[in-house]
């Protein structure tokens, strides 16, 4: 469908394709059908194959205040410990390790997600704890990332004070949220509108015309979905299989 993205060193989110001129591919916890979730060996493999324009990070704060990606407020699903993410410290973080990495590996803290993708590739951070907004932007701001990456969160107060913290905001909503909202509300302080492509016809209708700049579908992982979501003027596609989907 369509060839590797190919970008400079240094990207931000005004460097992303136009929506008029190419839809925009983001690798959904680095492509979570392709490689274990919010893991380095998914990000990095995104982020060779430069199918992904976006990588798709998972944002939770630990007890002492360090930033590191895991989707789960728990750590059953995904690794070989169990108990809640936030009562961890550094020391702990770092006897973790995920199910199918070999070897098995520690999911990333976001220094280290900064440190390797930022500023080459944009970056969709979701906010999982909105405690953790502050030092996320001291951490964006202090590494002159604040335009090269999303902070996306469900929650509209969320956004908004992104917005004000001078971050790129990013929000995302369900279809059945979808039915009640009025996306013209967020134009001025969103980004990018983050939809889910189960919505109604209409309901996608109404966010592509909200004034919103950009639009994107989530998480579309069959050329169905993906063909519904761009015919209705969605011009972002969120996946967890970017290499699949984005060649078919």
């Amino acid at each position: 469908m369509r060839g590797p993205v190919r970008g400079s060193a240094r990207v931000t989110i005004d460097t992303l394709p136009e929506p008029s001129r190419r839809v925009v591919w983001t690798a959904h916890r680095g492509g979570a059908l392709e490689a274990p979730e919010n893991s380095m060996t998914a990000l990095s493999k995104a982020y060779a194959r430069g199918t992904a324009d976006v990588l798709d990070v998972d944002v939770r704060m630990l007890r002492d205040g360090v930033l590191v990606a895991m989707h789960d407020a728990t750590l059953d699903r995904t690794t070989y410990s169990t108990g809640p993410v936030k009562e961890l410290e550094a020391r702990d973080w770092a006897r973790v390790r995920l199910r199918g990495t070999r070897p098995a590996q520690r999911p990333p803290t976001l220094a280290e997600v900064l440190e390797r993708f930022g500023g080459r590739r944009v970056l969709m951070l979701e906010a999982k704890d909105p405690a953790s907004l502050e030092p996320l932007a001291r951490a964006l701001h202090a590494r002159g990332l604040a335009d090269s990456v999303l902070v996306n969160s469900n929650r509209p107060w969320v956004a908004r004070e992104a917005h004000r913290l001078g971050l790129r905001a990013q929000l995302w909503r369900s279809a059945r949220q979808m039915r009640d909202d009025d996306p013209t509300q967020w134009r001025d302080v969103v980004d990018v509108l983050d939809v889910d492509h189960r919505a109604r016809d209409e309901d996608l209708r109404r966010a592509v015309l909200s004034g919103v700049p950009r639009v994107w579908a989530h998480t579309v992982n069959t050329p169905e979905a993906r063909d519904r979501a761009l015919r209705l003027g969605c011009d972002g596609i969120i996946t967890d299989a970017p290499e699949r989907l984005g060649r078919e």
